[in-house]
């Protein structure tokens, strides 16, 4: 029939090759037997997407920090520039930083003085550099054109002004304090009077809010210092038992003389005289007998005062006072430690501000009478001058004196002889006094005291 398609059979395919029996040949599936896929696995993770993504994140970060850093450079350059710029002080200026005061208070204060216009920028630069706690309190002097780097550099390195007060050579206790109370820039009171001969004098330096009592503590740490260290090196042959000794000695041959030549034989005079058991006769004594740590006494010593019995009156009293009669300095320290090895028992002034050195009573009798041929010779003292010898029949605090009264005779002009015995001389006259209070390079402002009004007489100060 036309329509109808026959079937071919076709002979099986050989598909061996030769050594086997032949594979029967899979006659193609139907549609419907057709392999159907199975579902595919999940795709791997976007490993690169995220690392991307970081990178992008980091990249984003680095340089929001570089523009970070440019930024911060370019605002340290600025404020460097700031910082060190000119400030406003037309001229050199002293500006005064009191104690505990912060980093925004002494900002106002540059700022009120004209050294600073910028105070916000001043406390900022000193927090940068973490330099708050080091400001220091003080008096400082800032320079014209002064810059913000330049006040924290000047408030930081502590470069205060220094004031300096001196303290003579022979002055009382009382006279120190007194001197301090004088000088304005030193705060404060002193606590109480510090005990005779425990300060050293000298020239101290300090700055300005220090007190009055920490130039005392100061002093006294010196005097403490340099006794100690003069007391190891004494002379071995020294009739002194103790460094209080040695002070209470010091004290008078610092009275005694101002002249540095002559120390060391004023001590060896001294330092004879104890040896021999002598009194050592020091008119300075009886001063401080008189009035104590009050400083001089305002006029001459009268004749009965030479023998009036005080505990600081070596005219009357064996030995050493029972304390010194003023601060010694170091050299009249050193001088006693290590006097001078000679034979000398007196001395007395020689008109050229010195003193005459004698070994018997003789020698040193004609020293004494050479010394009033030259006061003759002088022009008479002026009504005013007290520091000359009053009789006792002389009222006291008399100012116009005789031109007979004896002027005053320094050292132990009124010493009498080893072996006792008076001097010769009319009744009633006044012998000659050393009276002199300090040295002669301190010309001190004292007072006068009236000997026959008890009330102005200051009493006796123990040591």
């Amino acid at each position: 029939m036309f329509g109808r398609k026959k079937k071919i059979l076709l002979p099986p395919v050989d598909d061996s090759d030769g050594h086997g029996p032949a594979q029967p040949r899979l006659s193609p599936r139907s549609p419907s037997e057709a392999i159907k896929p199975s579902m595919a696995p999940p795709p791997p993770p976007k490993l690169r997407r995220r690392r991307r993504g970081m990178l992008s994140v980091f990249s984003g970060l680095l340089t929001l920090l570089v523009a970070l850093a440019i930024a911060a450079i370019f605002g340290f350059s600025m404020l460097q520039q700031e910082v060190t710029a000119q400030g406003p002080l037309q001229s050199d200026k002293v500006v005064v930083i009191p104690r505990n005061t912060g980093t925004g208070e002494i900002a106002q204060i540059l700022k009120q003085e004209g050294v600073i216009e910028q105070p916000l920028l001043f406390q900022a630069y000193a927090y940068i550099n973490r330099q708050r706690g080091q400001l220091k309190a003080g008096e400082f002097q800032f320079k014209a054109g002064t810059s913000v780097e330049d006040a924290i550099d000047t408030l930081i390195q502590g470069k205060a002004i220094l004031h300096t007060v001196t303290v003579p050579e022979g002055l009382t206790s009382e006279q120190i304090v007194a001197r301090l109370y004088e000088n304005e820039t030193l705060t404060g009171d002193v606590t109480e009077t510090p005990r005779e001969g425990s300060l050293l004098p000298d020239t101290y330096k300090f700055e300005r809010g220090t007190t009055r009592q920490q130039i005392i503590n100061t002093m006294q740490a010196a005097q403490k210092q340099a006794i100690e260290q003069i007391w190891q090196r004494r002379s071995a042959e020294l009739p002194i038992r103790s460094p209080q000794e040695l002070v209470i000695l010091a004290s008078i041959v610092e009275k005694e003389t101002g002249r540095a030549d002559e120390r060391t034989r004023v001590a060896g005079v001294f330092i004879n005289r104890l040896m021999k058991r002598m009194r050592l006769q020091s008119d300075p004594t009886i001063v401080y007998g008189l009035v104590g740590g009050k400083g001089t006494l305002g006029r001459g010593i009268l004749r009965s005062e030479i023998e009036a019995a005080t505990p600081y009156n070596t005219y009357v009293v064996e030995g050493l006072p029972p304390g010194p009669i003023a601060n010694p300095g170091r050299a009249a320290l050193e001088a006693v430690a290590n006097p001078s090895r000679t034979k000398d028992l007196y001395f007395v002034a020689d008109g050229s501000g010195g003193h005459a050195f004698a070994e018997s009573y003789e020698q040193h009798q004609r020293n004494v009478t050479r010394w009033r041929q030259i006061e003759k010779a002088r022009p008479a003292p002026e009504a005013g001058d007290v520091d000359r010898v009053l009789p006792d029949a002389a009222a006291p605090g008399q100012t116009g004196l005789p031109g007979s009264i004896t002027p005053e005779l320094r050292g132990t002009a009124n010493a009498l002889p080893a072996s006792g015995a008076r001097p010769a001389g009319r009744p009633g006259q006044a012998r000659g006094f050393d009276a002199s209070e300090g040295t002669e390079r301190d010309p001190l402002k004292n007072k006068t005291f009236d000997l026959s009004n008890p009330k102005s007489v200051p009493a006796l100060r123990q040591p």
